[in-house]
């Protein structure tokens, strides 16, 4: 009778155990599944055509979801590039656009025609100098203000002081060269949960609260691994 008890218990441990392996074993093939499905995220966070800066080979890539005409995306840009100087070599920055203010798409077409021309980053510096100039302020504006909408005319003085060629910015206003691309960046951002800008990703996870201090954290994390 001890001896069938024995029996009986070698026989519930190894259950338990072959219980806990295949528990191990699905939990496993399910985050297989989910690294399987990873890049098209990955897709939708960078695109081939995605202006960047620093090196392409660097260990942490920083996205970041931005409207030229978002007072908060030039308040918080001097952090964005110290956090590149800070990580030089280690971080790479991509941008990709998320229009929601009414001069957003001709200001993104500004900097791409840019860009054409190699001042791609002076262009958006620019734009960030000069947003009170040209840019919809956020919220009503101040009694007796009036609206004062951006106008191809504007950027072409910004285009001028670049010295770029203003034909070909022009030419790409007319044309509305780039909506495609800025269209699909916005629909990214959206499958992405992006719902305001800036909207920053460090390696695809979504930085919960935009201070210089959460974002080192979050790519120190990165680093790390």
């Amino acid at each position: 009778m001890q001896k069938e008890i024995k029996i009986l218990g070698a026989i519930a441990v190894v259950v338990v155990i072959a219980a806990f392996l295949g528990a191990n074993f699905y939990r496993s093939s399910v985050q297989s599944e989910r690294k399987t499905a990873a890049p098209t995220t990955d897709v939708q966070l960078v695109r081939p055509d995605s202006a960047s800066l620093g090196a392409a080979n660097a260990p942490v890539t920083l996205v970041e979801f931005y409207d030229p005409e978002c007072e908060a995306c030039r308040a918080l840009n001097p952090m964005v590039k110290k956090i590149l100087k800070d990580y030089e070599g280690k971080v790479r920055l991509v941008v990709r656009y998320m229009p929601l203010h009414p001069n957003s798409m001709i200001a993104a077409t500004v900097t791409e025609a840019a860009g054409e021309q190699g001042k791609f980053w002076q262009m958006q510096e620019m734009l960030f100098q000069r947003q009170p100039e040209w840019g919809t302020p956020h919220g009503p504006p101040p009694s007796g203000a009036t609206s004062k909408p951006a106008t191809a005319a504007l950027f072409e003085k910004y285009a001028m002081e670049l010295g770029l060629d203003t034909g070909k910015i022009n030419d790409a206003i007319a044309q509305n060269r780039y909506a495609a691309k800025i269209e699909r960046d916005k629909k990214d951002g959206q499958n992405l949960g992006v719902r305001q800008t800036p909207t920053f990703f460090v390696n695809g996870r979504k930085l919960a609260r935009i201070t210089e201090t959460d974002l080192k954290a979050l790519i120190d994390e990165e680093l790390k691994k």
